[in-house]
Order: C-alpha cells, then structure tokens, then sequence
C-alpha cells in the first residue's frame, strides 16, 4: 500500500459518518481533493442539507463510461467492544482496521487515490464517480443521485459498486422490502383484560400468521442465492407499559428479501389482507379506535446481471478472478439498472468483516483494487474501442 493511499485511507477513516450523522465533512474533502486534482464535482443535498451525495466525470464528453460508486455512510460501532480506536486507522499485521474500512470507504480511498493515473491517460470514454449517503438505512441517499444522472445528457454505461466482495465479481443479489406495522388497541386495568384490545397479542398472531406466509415462499428456488429462496422475517417488536395494563399499542418492523422472480408485491398484499379483513374487524367489536396500519421504510431493486455479458467478462480480468457469484447482503446497484446502467459489484474487504467490531480491511484487498483500477484505466484508454 502506497502513502498517498495510506493517508487517504486515515484521512476517510476518522470522519464518523454513521448514517445518523452528517457526512458533509468528508464529502468536503473528496470535493476539495478533486478540485487539487482539476476535477469538478457536483454536490445533490437532502433536503435540511445536512448530508450530500457527490457525483464528477473525468475524461471526454459524451454518454457512456464507467461509473465507480461507493456509499460514504457507516454503520453504529455502539455497543461493540473495540480493540482499535473505529475512527483512525490502525495498521497491523497487514490489516487496516477502522469503521468503514472494509464496508466501503478502503474501496472509496483506492478511487480517489488512483484518480491522478486516470488523468494521465488519454481516456477514450468519460470516468464517473458517485458517492452516496444513507446506503446502509435502506439506500436512500442515492436516489437523488440517480435523478441527477437521469436529467444528465450523458449517462455512464457501466457502473462498479466496490462494497467488499473479497475483489472477486458478484452480479446479483435479492431485492429488499423493509415495512414498519403499528397496531393500534384499547388499554385498561389488566385484571378486566376482556375489555382491553391486547395490541401485543394481535401484533403476535400477525407475526404468526407471516411465518405460515413465508413457507410457500421456499417452493420458488434459485440455486445463485443463498438462501435460495425469498425470506420474510421480523426483526424488531416493541409495546405494552406495564403488566397490569392490557398494551394499548405495538409495533414491529419486518423486511423480506426476495429473489428477482419473487411475487413481492402479493406478499405485502397478503399480509395486509390478513390485518385487514381478519385481525380488525375483530378488534373493533371490542372497541372503534382500534386498527392495525402499515408503514414503508425503505426499498431497493435486486441486481440480476448477465456473468456472460461483455461487461462481466471485462471485469473479471480487470479483477484478475474467474469466479462471479451473488451475495447475501444488498447493494445501491438495483437502482442503477433500472436506470439502464449494467451494473457489477466488486471491492476490497470481505463482508465477514463489516458490520463488526474491529473491521478491518487487508493490504492485500487494497493492493488487489489499486491493480483493478489500474487495468480499468488502461482498458478506457486502449485505442481498440471493441475489445
């Protein structure tokens, strides 16, 4: 690992831009490192301008190119037992540890340290860069980056998203649902209960009744994922005051993740069906006010692209890997193709370490995603166009 990436890497490190925090800082400094560079860059703010996404282009006008994407946000490091300070880097026995190291700002680093090779070159195709907020609360922030690019005349073709994937090629994962369900009853004195609306013991027979929805879910199989099959499960639950009071209300988030072919769209109507015409009615002849609604939280696309297509093998050389596969966890990437940008995955790092205390990303990993961008370059400025 060269200096320049080493301090670049550090320099990324030590702003926390957990998702619940405000990333401008560092986006004011890949701004900044761009405009040393000569390169101009377009900020997309939230509404309270608090947080930023950033997009630039290098080399010739025109559509077409490749895009490199990466989120800027991370997750919390709350409640984990680090052994390292999580934002500075820390580098030992090979390894760079730091939240976002691997989950993705040690991919983010690599671009903006390989950026000055790029310019060098006589680009025969434009170089894009896009960096987002709010990925990992359900890809937010890159929806009004994908509006920009749509009111762009030029458009890139082909977009790497470097999350950690052990720089090998991924081409697909699940779409993803995540939905928050409120349930509304009527309280009073436990020992009267018959005259309350338990919300918790209805939320409960919700939930029992998406387990029996989740099963016919396995019939429909696609051995690339795993599992292979679409999932619905609830993750949070949260009602009831005290023991003696029958709960007046209840909530719980639940997601599905499904694969491309999956009936999503049934699942939640089936779900909501179920609430409606079974739970509710029930409900209200004990008291009006009750009900149960629903209320969306986030959603992404699943990636299906094509291993065979042009653009999968050009990357498996660039990577230096003949091996493509999906992945469990989900990525900015469905919305970029639906948008018509062939998509792929591949960066530095390993999921196995994100999330996690310590995470770390290897110098390895690092090195291997420098000699990707670097045969990346050399393809955009290879004269023969159809290779």
């Amino acid at each position: 690992m060269n200096n320049s990436l080493r301090a670049m890497l550090n320099q990324l490190l030590s702003f926390d831009t957990t998702s619940r925090e405000s990333n401008i800082e560092l986006i004011h400094a890949i701004r900044d490192h761009l405009e040393r560079l000569g390169i101009e860059s377009t900020l997309i703010f939230n509404d309270e301008h608090t947080k930023a996404n950033l997009y630039a282009r290098l080399g010739p006008a025109g559509d077409g190119g490749v895009m490199l994407s990466g989120h800027t946000d991370v997750v919390p490091v709350d409640g984990q037992a680090w052994s390292h300070p999580p934002f500075q880097l820390t580098e030992q026995d090979g390894r760079c540890y730091g939240r976002g190291s691997a989950d993705m700002k040690g991919f983010i680093a690599c671009v903006l340290d390989a950026l000055p090779r790029f310019q060098l070159q006589p680009l025969r195709m434009p170089l894009h860069l896009a960096f987002s907020y709010d990925e990992e609360v359900g890809c937010l922030g890159v929806r009004s980056l994908i509006e920009h690019l749509k009111a762009s005349p030029e458009k890139p073709a082909m977009c790497i998203i470097g999350e950690p994937t052990s720089m090998q090629p991924v081409y697909g994962h699940k779409g993803k649902v995540a939905m928050r369900c409120k349930v509304q009853g009527h309280a009073c004195h436990s020992a009267y209960a018959p005259e309350g609306v338990n919300a918790i013991e209805y939320a409960a027979r919700l939930i029992g009744k998406m387990t029996e929805i989740a099963e016919p879910l396995k019939a429909i199989r696609d051995a690339r994922f795993d599992p292979p099959f679409s999932t619905l499960q609830t993750g949070t639950i949260r009602g009831g005051a005290a023991l003696n009071i029958v709960p007046e209300a209840c909530q719980f988030d639940f997601e599905m993740r499904y694969l491309p072919e999956a009936d999503v769209d049934g699942t939640m109507a089936a779900i909501q069906r179920y609430a409606s015409d079974s739970l509710v009615p029930a409900m209200r002849q004990v008291h009006a006010d009750s009900n149960i609604a629903f209320e969306p939280l986030s959603a992404y696309p699943g990636l299906l692209t094509d291993p065979q297509s042009d653009f999968a093998q050009w990357l498996s050389e660039w990577a230096g890997s003949d091996r493509s596969s999906t992945v469990a966890f989900g990525t900015e990437g469905g919305l970029f193709d639906e948008m018509g940008i062939a998509t792929l995955v591949c960066g530095p790092g390993s999921m196995e370490q994100g999330h996690k205390p310590d995470e770390f990303v290897s110098v390895d990993q690092l090195n291997g995603c420098m000699t990707m961008l670097d045969n990346l370059c050399q393809w955009m400025s290879d004269n023969a166009a159809d290779r």
